[in-house]
Protein backbone atom coordinates (compact mmCIF):
# COMPACT_ATOMS: atom_id res chain seq x y z
CA UNK A 1 0.00 0.00 0.00
CA UNK A 2 2.74 2.66 0.92
CA UNK A 3 4.66 1.52 -1.83
CA UNK A 4 2.35 2.61 -4.13
CA UNK A 5 1.48 5.95 -2.36
CA UNK A 6 5.51 6.75 -1.73
CA UNK A 7 6.77 4.26 -4.81
CA UNK A 8 10.52 6.15 -4.52
CA UNK A 9 10.59 5.72 -0.76
CA UNK A 10 11.03 2.55 2.04
CA UNK A 11 7.90 0.79 3.29
CA UNK A 12 8.82 1.71 6.90
CA UNK A 13 9.84 5.44 6.09
CA UNK A 14 6.58 6.03 4.01
CA UNK A 15 4.20 4.67 7.24
CA UNK A 16 5.85 6.95 9.79
CA UNK A 17 4.90 9.93 7.33
CA UNK A 18 1.47 8.77 6.48
CA UNK A 19 1.37 8.59 10.85
CA UNK A 20 3.11 11.91 11.18
CA UNK A 21 0.71 13.24 8.88
CA UNK A 22 -2.84 11.65 10.45
CA UNK A 23 -1.93 13.15 13.75
CA UNK A 24 -0.73 16.70 12.67
CA UNK A 25 -4.51 16.52 10.77
CA UNK A 26 -6.12 15.56 14.10
CA UNK A 27 -4.62 18.19 16.30
CA UNK A 28 -5.74 20.77 13.63
CA UNK A 29 -8.89 19.47 13.73
CA UNK A 30 -9.16 19.65 17.62
CA UNK A 31 -8.18 23.05 17.90
CA UNK A 32 -10.42 24.17 15.21
CA UNK A 33 -13.12 22.35 17.37
CA UNK A 34 -12.70 25.06 20.15
CA UNK A 35 -14.69 28.11 20.16
CA UNK A 36 -12.16 30.96 21.71
CA UNK A 37 -14.73 30.76 24.58
CA UNK A 38 -14.17 27.08 25.48
CA UNK A 39 -9.77 28.05 25.98
CA UNK A 40 -8.88 28.60 29.40
CA UNK A 41 -6.31 31.12 29.87
CA UNK A 42 -3.58 31.64 32.56
CA UNK A 43 -4.96 34.14 34.63
CA UNK A 44 -2.38 36.81 36.67
CA UNK A 45 0.43 35.82 34.58
CA UNK A 46 2.49 39.18 35.30
CA UNK A 47 1.91 38.36 39.46
CA UNK A 48 2.96 34.67 38.98
CA UNK A 49 6.21 35.81 36.69
CA UNK A 50 6.84 38.13 39.49
CA UNK A 51 6.44 35.55 42.35
CA UNK A 52 8.20 33.05 40.19
CA UNK A 53 11.67 35.82 40.05
CA UNK A 54 11.44 35.58 43.30
CA UNK A 55 12.00 32.34 43.83
CA UNK A 56 15.09 32.88 42.36
CA UNK A 57 18.46 33.24 44.14
CA UNK A 58 20.46 36.29 43.90
CA UNK A 59 23.63 37.09 45.18
CA UNK A 60 24.08 40.84 46.35
CA UNK A 61 27.41 42.36 45.04
CA UNK A 62 28.97 45.05 47.11
CA UNK A 63 27.63 47.43 44.47
CA UNK A 64 24.19 46.37 44.61
CA UNK A 65 24.75 47.64 48.27
CA UNK A 66 26.11 50.78 47.85
CA UNK A 67 23.33 51.08 45.20
CA UNK A 68 20.50 49.65 48.06
CA UNK A 69 22.00 52.68 50.47
CA UNK A 70 21.19 55.17 48.00
CA UNK A 71 17.82 53.98 47.48
CA UNK A 72 17.22 53.75 51.26
CA UNK A 73 18.65 57.25 52.08
CA UNK A 74 16.72 58.86 49.44
CA UNK A 75 13.55 57.18 50.98
CA UNK A 76 13.69 57.79 54.27
CA UNK A 77 15.16 61.83 53.53
CA UNK A 78 12.47 62.23 51.33
CA UNK A 79 9.30 61.00 53.52
CA UNK A 80 10.90 63.01 56.55
CA UNK A 81 11.14 66.15 54.77
CA UNK A 82 7.68 65.52 53.22
CA UNK A 83 6.70 65.27 56.78
CA UNK A 84 8.25 68.47 57.90
CA UNK A 85 7.03 70.84 55.69
CA UNK A 86 3.12 69.78 56.24
CA UNK A 87 4.01 69.42 59.79
CA UNK A 88 5.05 72.93 59.88
CA UNK A 89 2.38 74.65 57.51
CA UNK A 90 -0.08 73.23 60.09
CA UNK A 91 2.02 74.45 63.33
CA UNK A 92 2.95 77.87 61.89
CA UNK A 93 -0.59 78.51 61.01
CA UNK A 94 -2.00 77.43 64.69
CA UNK A 95 0.62 78.98 66.65
CA UNK A 96 3.17 80.52 65.13
CA UNK A 97 7.15 80.23 65.33
CA UNK A 98 6.85 79.28 69.14
CA UNK A 99 4.72 76.24 68.39
CA UNK A 100 6.16 74.96 65.70
CA UNK A 101 10.03 75.14 66.47
CA UNK A 102 9.41 72.47 68.31
CA UNK A 103 8.20 70.14 65.34
CA UNK A 104 11.33 70.77 63.68
CA UNK A 105 13.02 67.29 64.24
CA UNK A 106 11.75 65.31 61.41
CA UNK A 107 14.35 62.80 62.40
CA UNK A 108 12.05 62.06 65.51
CA UNK A 109 9.01 61.44 63.72
CA UNK A 110 6.86 58.45 64.65
CA UNK A 111 7.28 57.28 60.92
CA UNK A 112 10.63 58.01 60.10
CA UNK A 113 11.54 56.28 62.98
CA UNK A 114 9.39 53.52 62.20
CA UNK A 115 11.44 53.46 58.98
CA UNK A 116 14.89 53.80 59.71
CA UNK A 117 13.76 50.71 62.49
CA UNK A 118 13.10 48.86 58.82
CA UNK A 119 16.34 49.77 57.34
CA UNK A 120 18.18 48.95 60.37
CA UNK A 121 19.20 53.44 60.17
CA UNK A 122 20.32 55.87 62.24
CA UNK A 123 19.39 59.21 60.43
CA UNK A 124 20.29 63.24 61.80
CA UNK A 125 20.46 66.70 60.50
CA UNK A 126 23.97 68.50 60.85
CA UNK A 127 24.96 71.90 59.67
CA UNK A 128 28.40 73.64 60.02
CA UNK A 129 25.81 76.35 61.47
CA UNK A 130 23.57 74.57 63.49
CA UNK A 131 21.04 76.07 65.89
CA UNK A 132 21.70 73.12 68.26
CA UNK A 133 25.63 72.76 68.99
CA UNK A 134 24.81 69.13 69.06
CA UNK A 135 24.62 68.57 65.41
CA UNK A 136 27.70 70.42 64.35
CA UNK A 137 29.13 68.84 61.34
CA UNK A 138 32.18 69.63 59.14
CA UNK A 139 30.82 69.60 55.57
CA UNK A 140 32.74 70.34 52.26
CA UNK A 141 31.77 73.05 49.41
CA UNK A 142 32.19 69.68 47.63
CA UNK A 143 29.63 67.39 49.63
CA UNK A 144 26.74 70.38 49.39
CA UNK A 145 27.59 71.29 45.90
CA UNK A 146 23.84 70.44 44.62
CA UNK A 147 20.96 68.93 46.26
CA UNK A 148 21.40 65.76 44.17
CA UNK A 149 25.14 65.43 45.42
CA UNK A 150 25.46 62.39 47.60
CA UNK A 151 27.95 60.65 49.74
CA UNK A 152 27.77 57.00 49.99
CA UNK A 153 30.51 54.57 51.35
CA UNK A 154 31.10 51.85 53.32
CA UNK A 155 32.54 52.24 56.48
CA UNK A 156 32.99 48.95 57.55
CA UNK A 157 32.14 45.37 56.73
CA UNK A 158 28.88 45.85 58.77
CA UNK A 159 27.82 49.66 58.33
CA UNK A 160 27.42 51.88 55.19
CA UNK A 161 27.12 56.04 55.22
CA UNK A 162 24.65 57.57 53.52
CA UNK A 163 24.52 61.69 53.10
CA UNK A 164 22.79 64.57 51.25
CA UNK A 165 22.02 68.06 51.62
CA UNK A 166 19.76 70.08 52.84
CA UNK A 167 18.50 72.97 51.06
CA UNK A 168 15.95 75.60 51.88
CA UNK A 169 13.20 75.44 49.10
CA UNK A 170 10.53 76.11 51.24
CA UNK A 171 9.74 79.71 51.82
CA UNK A 172 8.09 78.39 55.62
CA UNK A 173 11.71 78.07 56.75
CA UNK A 174 12.45 81.50 56.61
CA UNK A 175 10.41 82.12 59.20
CA UNK A 176 12.92 80.62 61.73
CA UNK A 177 15.86 80.46 59.20
CA UNK A 178 16.21 83.66 57.32
CA UNK A 179 17.10 86.97 57.87
CA UNK A 180 16.60 88.69 61.44
CA UNK A 181 14.33 91.82 60.88
CA UNK A 182 13.06 90.57 57.11
CA UNK A 183 12.07 86.97 57.96
CA UNK A 184 12.15 86.58 61.31
CA UNK A 185 9.90 88.73 63.62
CA UNK A 186 11.58 90.25 66.38
CA UNK A 187 9.68 88.43 69.09
CA UNK A 188 10.20 85.37 67.09
CA UNK A 189 14.39 85.90 67.17
CA UNK A 190 13.78 86.45 70.93
CA UNK A 191 12.06 83.67 71.61
CA UNK A 192 14.61 81.03 69.25
CA UNK A 193 17.50 82.91 71.15
CA UNK A 194 15.97 82.19 74.54
CA UNK A 195 15.61 78.25 73.36
CA UNK A 196 18.56 78.19 71.97
CA UNK A 197 21.16 80.20 73.28
CA UNK A 198 23.99 79.50 70.91
CA UNK A 199 21.77 79.71 67.61
CA UNK A 200 23.73 80.07 64.56
CA UNK A 201 21.09 78.85 62.05
CA UNK A 202 19.70 81.95 60.59
CA UNK A 203 21.07 84.48 57.76
CA UNK A 204 19.91 81.76 55.66
CA UNK A 205 18.02 82.28 51.51
CA UNK A 206 16.10 80.09 49.45
CA UNK A 207 17.93 78.06 47.64
CA UNK A 208 20.91 77.92 50.23
CA UNK A 209 22.58 74.81 51.46
CA UNK A 210 21.73 74.80 55.11
CA UNK A 211 23.46 71.55 55.94
CA UNK A 212 23.08 67.86 55.67
CA UNK A 213 21.15 64.74 56.16
CA UNK A 214 23.69 61.98 57.15
CA UNK A 215 22.15 58.34 58.67
CA UNK A 216 24.57 54.93 59.05
CA UNK A 217 22.56 52.00 58.02
CA UNK A 218 23.64 48.30 59.25
CA UNK A 219 24.57 45.84 56.05
CA UNK A 220 21.57 43.82 56.93
CA UNK A 221 19.61 46.54 56.57
CA UNK A 222 20.66 47.25 53.09
CA UNK A 223 20.45 43.83 52.41
CA UNK A 224 16.77 43.51 53.29
CA UNK A 225 15.90 46.96 50.99
CA UNK A 226 17.71 46.16 48.19
CA UNK A 227 15.77 42.51 48.17
CA UNK A 228 12.67 43.94 48.84
CA UNK A 229 13.28 46.76 46.39
CA UNK A 230 14.20 44.80 43.65
CA UNK A 231 11.93 42.00 44.06
CA UNK A 232 9.17 44.68 44.30
CA UNK A 233 8.48 44.12 48.16
CA UNK A 234 8.97 47.60 48.91
CA UNK A 235 6.48 50.16 48.87
CA UNK A 236 6.88 54.14 49.53
CA UNK A 237 5.33 54.61 52.68
CA UNK A 238 1.35 56.83 52.15
CA UNK A 239 1.97 60.12 53.86
CA UNK A 240 -0.21 60.32 56.99
CA UNK A 241 -3.22 62.52 57.24
CA UNK A 242 -1.79 65.73 58.60
CA UNK A 243 -4.66 68.55 58.60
Amino acid sequence: MFNSIFPFIPASRAAKYVATGFCLATVALAASACRPDQIEHIKDTKRIGVETANWEVKRIMPKDLLRATRWAGDSLTATADTLLRRTLARELAAGGVAQAAAFCRPETYRLVDSLAGVMKATPRRVSARPRNPEHRATLTAEQLRTDTTRTITRESQEVFFYQRPIVLNNALCLRCHGEVGKDIAAADYAFLKKQFPQDEATGYRLGQQMGAWQMSMRRDGVAGFWTMKTRKKWKEHKMPKLF
